[in-house]
């Protein structure tokens, strides 16, 4: 018997096309003869707790999240704190969740195929539980709490430009009263202190909308990926950061990568992001749960 499913959209994904996505998406459900439940409600709080409350009752055996990497973001936490199996369906203008267990990205009717294929085989793959200020929380992707977070805060306050292109504004405008960030940090119960540019936990290789932190960075493997950009001027900044989407800045002299099971970040108020959620603000703490999320990837 196949899973009964929940399924939640976030209408403005993708550059306000996520509600016609999602009705493509429905519309094949529907055209697959696979009953479903739609959680989507008028605001990200409404439809987690629609959620929780069909898993509670026992109406869905499954859950369906269609749009980019918040909505993902809310996705795996449900699952994380529930059990429940996942499907990502890529619908956002930044779809690096989905991109890490491979589901397919611009066309949200075979990405719904690719779920579908998978409801009565999940996978496990790894998630990382972790804390701010604001309380525990599961994270698939990244968190950081320093100079990205703080472009993270930034670009979303900003209404223009749309994608991409709002984050390197946003870097750009924090970029010119950037100093390096001072961190006292946790790894594997060793204490490090130093100064550094950029410092971001990572489970899969990429946040931002395909920008390649951490290009070995795997999602199966029972580690996390500490990523450090040690100090340097803003000028050698603006040259290694658009490294990044390549993944050619790791042969930098300031970049260092630490894999280990649990790292706690201090950076004193500095804004926690994850997965471009705010996540109130440092201290951060992030352990590796190998196999604690099961997705239909």
């Amino acid at each position: 018997m196949a899973p009964r499913i929940g399924i939640i959209i976030n209408p403005s994904s993708g550059r306000g096309k996520g509600a016609a996505r999602g009705e493509l998406v429905l519309n094949t459900l529907a055209a697959r003869g696979q009953e479903f439940l739609n959680l989507s409600g008028a605001s990200m709080d409404e439809a987690n707790a629609n959620a929780r409350h069909a898993i509670n009752d026992g109406k869905i055996d499954g859950l369906i999240v269609v749009g980019g990497d918040g909505i993902a973001h809310l996705g795996v936490n449900i699952a994380c704190d529930t059990g429940i199996s996942l499907g990502i369906i890529a619908a956002g203008s930044g779809n690096d969740l989905a991109r890490s267990i491979g589901m397919p990205e611009g066309d949200v009717v075979a990405g719904t195929h690719a779920v579908l294929a998978k409801l009565d085989n999940p996978r496990r793959v790894d998630a990382i539980k972790a804390t701010s200020s604001t309380g525990p929380f599961w994270f698939f992707g990244t968190a950081s709490a320093g100079f990205d977070a703080l472009c993270n805060q930034r670009a979303n306050q900003m209404s223009w430009p749309k994608g991409q292109r709002r984050y390197d504004i946003a870097m750009v405008l924090e970029l010119a009263k950037f100093k390096p960030i001072h961190y006292e940090a946790t790894i594997d119960g060793e204490h490090r202190s130093f100064d550094a540019m950029l410092c971001a936990v990572a489970n899969g290789p990429a946040f931002g909308g395909g920008m390649m932190i951490a290009p070995e960075a795997n999602v199966e493997d029972g580690l996390l990926d500490l990523f450090i950009v040690h100090a340097m001027s803003r000028v050698e900044l603006l040259k290694v950061f658009p490294k990044v989407y390549t993944g050619r800045h790791v042969t930098h002299p300031a970049v260092e990568f630490v894999r280990a099971k649990s790292v706690k970040l201090s950076s004193g108020n500095m804004p926690v992001y994850s997965d471009g959620e705010a996540r109130g603000h440092s201290p951060l703490t992030a352990t590796v749960v190998p196999g604690a999320l099961s997705v239909f990837a």
